[in-house]
């Protein structure tokens, strides 16, 4: 794709004047558009739509955390952090993951505080993956993944997950591996089907990993959200996979504050040395004043131990609102998202059923074929439940009526 500029000349009679020549941008993402989140949030603001599109809570941030923030902004804490983090911050990560995960990480080498878990992801596929490098991303997928891939010259192969329980195909993941493969990512809980990895899940990748020697990116930005007395699967469990793996998580899903973009990653003091080379020169360091409240907030465990409870009488609540609907459910084991299928009312595609719901209806939804490559449309639509109950009796009452 290239997009071509007029240029203008300025001439010695001190007027502007067009000149022929012209100057072209060969695209390094000709295939990337405006996402479907902001497609969808755009539709729903334009026709007042309840939008249950885009992952963002429209209830309250914690008003002890927001007091923490304005504390440390009039305290003049507002120049640069460090460029790994605010040592406090990191410190009160490492006490976080050794109480969740049982596990010892050193803050000064192997955690870095990022503006927000993309910018993370982007880091860590830059500093690993070089052009012709190979990386297995699992479809369906969060849509951050391949075009950080592709802009370091990378081959993506995409592997499907299993179609109705959404979990991983080992048989076809070590298909895909070869001789040049350098990354697989994965996302437990998953967006955007709600499924969660299994122990089983991460012994067959760990066995993979020793065998084929490739490195891991676990996207577990919703470690917290995650139900039915499950118990996380992160990848940081697991001491073989550790050595060749960098965890991603998020502050934003944590928290409810999905604006303030501040997240973090984990990975071994060589792989980390590298992901800081880059995270220097995407964002250097993250909002002084919020790092500092972060690490204030985390010192009561209560804060993130709560959430899979709060998260599923969510999802509960939104489960009965829709029962008598003619959706019919997916289970759903993480994450703040419920997909459901729609087979039972039309057969339009994905996309237009989307569409057509926020326009002629006012519920928005995001169409799940956008996550695979090749736009398979199994006739499913994600919602997202982090809402005031209000919310979503509103937009059951209008999925009812259907």
């Amino acid at each position: 794709m290239f997009v071509k500029f007029e240029t203008i000349a300025y001439t010695s009679q001190n007027f502007f004047m067009p000149v022929t020549d012209s100057l072209s941008i060969q695209s390094k993402l000709p295939d990337v558009g405006t996402t479907i989140f902001t497609k969808m949030s755009k539709m729903a603001h334009e026709v007042g739509a309840i939008n249950l599109s885009q992952g963002f809570p429209d209830f309250p941030v914690s008003e002890e955390l927001i007091d923490r923030v304005a504390h440390y902004m009039r305290e003049g804490m507002n120049q640069y952090a460090p460029m790994p983090g605010m040592p406090a911050l990191r410190k009160a990560i490492a006490a976080k993951l050794e109480r969740t995960f049982g596990i010892q990480v050193n803050p000064e080498e192997e955690i870095t505080v990022s503006s927000g878990a993309t910018e993370a992801l982007f880091a860590v596929i830059a500093a690993l993956v070089h052009e012709g490098d190979e990386v297995i991303v699992l479809d369906p997928a969060y849509d951050s993944y391949v075009p950080a891939a592709e802009l370091q010259g990378a081959i993506v192969k995409r592997v499907p997950l299993d179609s109705k329980t959404f979990a991983p195909d080992w048989e076809a993941i070590e298909a895909a591996v070869s001789p040049k493969t350098r990354l697989l990512v994965l996302n437990t809980p998953h967006n955007p089907t709600g499924a969660v990895w299994q122990q089983e899940d991460m012994e067959r990748l760990q066995e993979l990993v020793k065998k084929h020697r490739f490195w891991v990116l676990s996207d577990e930005v919703y470690e917290h959200i995650i139900f039915d007395e499950q118990e996380h699967q992160s990848i940081l469990r697991f001491p073989e996979l550790r050595k060749y793996a960098a965890a991603v998580y998020s502050f934003g899903k944590t928290f409810h504050a999905t604006g303030w973009k501040t997240g973090y990653v984990v990975a071994p003091p060589l792989l980390m040395k590298e992901i800081r080379k880059v995270h220097q020169y995407l964002t250097f360091s993250t909002h002084t004043p919020t790092q500092l409240a972060l690490a204030d907030y985390l010192q009561e465990p209560q804060h993130y131990e709560s959430l899979p409870r709060f998260y599923q009488q969510k999802r509960d609540v939104f489960l009965r609102l829709m029962e008598k609907s003619r959706f019919r459910p997916i289970p759903c084991s993480g994450t703040y998202f419920q997909l459901y299928s729609y087979a039972d009312i039309s057969d339009k595609p994905d996309v237009e059923m989307a569409e057509w719901l926020t326009r002629e209806k006012g519920v928005a939804s995001i169409p799940v074929s956008v996550f695979y490559e090749q736009g398979q449309d199994q006739r499913l639509l994600r919602f997202c439940f982090a809402k005031n109950e209000e919310t979503l009796q509103q937009a059951a009452d209008i999925l009812c009526r259907i």
